[in-house]
């Protein structure tokens, strides 16, 4: 067939829509990013990406975009997130865990990847955030990862919002976890309040616990004030601070940058996870920088 004749031919099949459906998945596919940036970045002095890793397809990888500032001398301290509802997106948590990971870390939320303007679906568990540290370990001993030797497997944080809270303090007494962080949750007063899918946890398994501890709650609006007080209440075997800002359960992780949450939670995971003494004195001294502040009401054991 000459070339003037196949070109009519093609011409003709596209026209009465022979190749729309391929193309059609091709353009789909072209306008989903598998790669994206949360605002700008972050205000850390790495700017962060978001995506999902083909070796993880049910978990969602916050990290600096240029790894070449890691290395042997200066790893990325891990933390494991789960999302409030147990969902299995972390589409309510963008901007915090982006914010978060702008400061020299790598975060692995449960949930693939949410495309903007997309919430996810689904219900995750527990056993998830155990799935991101056992891959995070793993990446960081394999040669063909961009994790490879960049990563401080010595130093890893559980946290979680709401039902993500309380996958965290079931993961939580994992021997490899360094410290654990509870936004607007805590374990049921009344075991039976929960809601179908949440873990099933009594106040327990708090005498679990083995790390540092930090609560942020959203003050006595916070629909999950009452239990993360009473938690705070009676963990006596360990260090454990509680901030309260009065917003509610829903926090500010949707604000520019998170917000307030965002800017505690660095400062303790810089604090807990990369030894950063300034970062501590938010939450260290009588009294301690963050009392200074008059959005936030705090209270601590066991930290000088």
């Amino acid at each position: 067939m000459k070339k003037r004749n196949l070109f009519w031919v093609l011409a003709a099949f596209t026209a009465i829509g022979f190749f729309q459906p391929a193309l059609a998945q091709t353009e789909a596919s072209a306008t989903k990013p598998t790669v994206r940036m949360i605002e700008d970045g972050g205000t850390g002095p790495y700017s962060a990406i978001i995506y999902t890793d083909k070796s993880l397809p049910t978990h969602t990888i916050f990290r600096p975009k240029d790894m070449s500032a890691f290395g042997k001398a200066k790893k990325l301290p891990i933390i494991a997130w789960g999302n409030g509802a147990c969902a299995n997106s972390p589409w309510e948590h963008l901007n915090f865990l982006s914010e978060v990971a702008s400061h020299g870390f790598v975060v692995i939320a449960i949930g693939p990847m949410p495309q903007e303007g997309e919430k996810g679906g689904g219900k995750s568990t527990s056993s998830q955030m155990t799935d991101a540290i056992n891959w995070a370990i793993a990446q960081n001993s394999d040669k063909k990862s961009p994790f490879y030797n960049k990563l401080d497997v010595s130093k890893i944080a559980v946290s979680g919002m709401s039902c993500g809270g309380l996958q965290t303090l079931e993961t939580a007494p994992d021997p490899r976890v360094t410290t654990a962080v509870i936004c607007n949750s805590g374990i049921f007063v009344n075991a039976a309040g929960g809601f179908p899918g949440m873990p099933n946890l009594t106040k327990d398994n708090l005498l679990k616990l083995h790390t540092p501890t930090l609560y942020i709650l959203g003050g006595e609006k916070d629909i999950a004030y009452g239990n993360g007080m009473d938690d705070f209440n009676r963990i006596n075997h360990l260090p454990v601070f509680v901030a309260n800002m009065e917003v509610g359960h829903g926090g500010t992780y949707s604000q520019p940058h998170g917000g307030e949450f965002a800017k505690v939670a660095t400062a303790w995971f810089k604090w807990q996870l990369k030894g950063d003494a300034e970062a501590g004195k938010m939450f260290a001294g009588n009294p301690c920088g963050l009392s200074q502040n008059p959005l936030w009401k705090v209270d601590k054991k066991k930290i000088p």
